[in-house]
């Protein structure tokens, strides 16, 4: 979009306020408010900011950053604020000397874009975003006690999807499909497939609408992977293909028994291979990993198959006349991840795949959970990190995530995670105090 029709937009919109939008290394959403008068300049030169006091950025000494803004992500937002008009623009973040920061996801992302478009690759995602509804921040009591695909008046929360779905559509989101997932209060928004820098974006603007429509409506959305203990947790299971520039999924084969191209299973070789490297990006929490036990319908075991929605890459299945639809499924990332980051360090896995001929073991159409060590063995299934701790000591001694983060977001992101699981190893839980206080 260009300046000029951004300034008209602006006047026609009567908009009153401008969120410039930018994203932190652990996926926070960040913002700095402009009046609709600076928003010329802004366009034309930026606008500085502190980066110290932005988590994962830069140093005390080191403050002053720049904001550029993405004049393609222009969008009047559909909530006002104290009855005026808002509109918001996504931003790249810069260094004083006018270069992209190192440290910025969003640039992390277009880079590993970048590299995969000069081999004639472009990356394409499409996320099923999971989240529960309780009745407020300060309990984890269910909103309703529906279950999987129930309907109205099981699922009390039907209106509200509605009005997300909308919501979102206004903001120029398309969704595909939404439902209730299994546990109670447990739902689910499929986005439309697409380039994963806008996907990665539309990715963060939804967590925000979905929080706040459900704020208005007096609930409570989270997207903690796993809340409520002994019900499913929440993923994000992400569906990827890689296309051509005049638009082929570069994935399909119409005589393979899976419809796959040999770039498709060297593709998933590259995941499968390094999976356990990118599992603190893509399952970045203490709690990520009360989601990734056995018994829930969360990946646990490294492997692949068509309809088994036990292994960690499932593959749909396509036909003829529909190549396009022709994808990976991605299990185990949670919606606690940030979407720049995950999608940049999943394409990297699958590049270095296709670069390394690197081939998938043979698929799995088995129930895994059902497996024991000996059957395990058998078809050679590793697991994915235990805890936080594991996924850490695999993240800390990965070439591959080094040099898809950069030396800046890897040595600040390794330290901060550090001292998450340091603080979660120093806690004491309930379940501690209930266990043992009668000792």
């Amino acid at each position: 979009m260009e300046k000029e029709k951004i300034l008209q937009e602006v006047q026609h919109d009567k908009i009153d306020f401008v969120d410039l939008m930018f994203c932190d290394l652990y996926g926070n959403l960040k913002s700095v408010t402009i009046s609709p008068r600076e928003l010329e300049d802004c366009l034309d030169n930026g606008k500085w900011f502190d980066g110290s006091s932005i988590e994962g950025f830069t140093r005390i000494h080191e403050s002053d950053m720049l904001l550029v803004p993405d004049m393609s992500t222009y969008l009047r937002l559909p909530w006002p604020r104290h009855e005026k008009n808002v509109a918001r623009i996504i931003c790249d973040v810069h260094e004083p000397n006018k270069n992209p920061f190192e440290g910025d996801p969003r640039y992390i992302l277009n880079r590993v874009l970048e590299r995969a478009q000069s081999k004639g690759y472009y990356y394409q995602v499409g996320p099923e975003i999971e989240f529960f509804l309780l009745q407020s921040k300060e309990t984890r009591a269910y909103h309703d006690t529906a279950g999987y695909f129930d309907f109205s008046p099981y699922d009390s929360a039907t209106n509200i999807r509605a009005l997300m779905v909308s919501t979102l559509e206004k903001l120029r989101i398309n969704v595909e499909m939404t439902h209730h997932e299994c546990a109670p209060s447990q739902h689910e928004i499929d986005i439309q497939y697409g380039d994963a820098l806008k996907t990665a974006d539309n990715t963060l603007i939804l967590k925000q609408a979905i929080k706040t429509v459900a704020n208005d409506e007096g609930l409570h959305a989270t997207f903690m992977p796993k809340p409520i203990y002994g019900v499913n947790g929440s993923g994000m299971h992400t569906h990827q293909s890689i296309f051509s520039e005049d638009d082929r999924n570069l994935f399909y084969d119409k005589e393979d028994k899976y419809n796959l191209s040999p770039a498709a299973y060297h593709f998933m070789g590259g995941q499968l291979r390094y999976i356990r490297e990118i599992a603190a990006v893509l399952c970045p929490t203490v709690n990520s990993y009360k989601r990734l036990v056995r018994g829930y319908e969360a990946p646990v075991y490294i492997c692949w198959g068509q309809r088994n929605r036990s292994a960690l890459i499932r593959v749909p299945k396509s036909s003829e006349g529909r190549e396009r639809s022709t994808r990976l499924e991605l299990r185990c990332p949670d919606p606690s991840c940030n979407p720049y980051l995950a999608f940049a360090v999943m394409l990297a896995a699958g590049l270095k795949g296709i670069e390394e001929k690197i081939q998938p073991p043979s698929p799995v159409e088995e129930d895994v959970y059902g497996f024991d060590d000996q059957k395990l063995a058998k078809f050679y299934i590793k697991t994915l990190p235990s805890d936080l701790e594991e996924a850490i000591e695999e993240f800390k001694k990965s070439e591959l995530v080094k040099e898809t983060l950069g030396e800046h977001a890897f040595n600040k992101y390794l330290e901060v995670k550090l001292m998450e699981w340091e603080n979660f190893r120093r806690s004491v839980t309930d379940w501690e105090i209930e266990k043992y206080r009668n000792l």
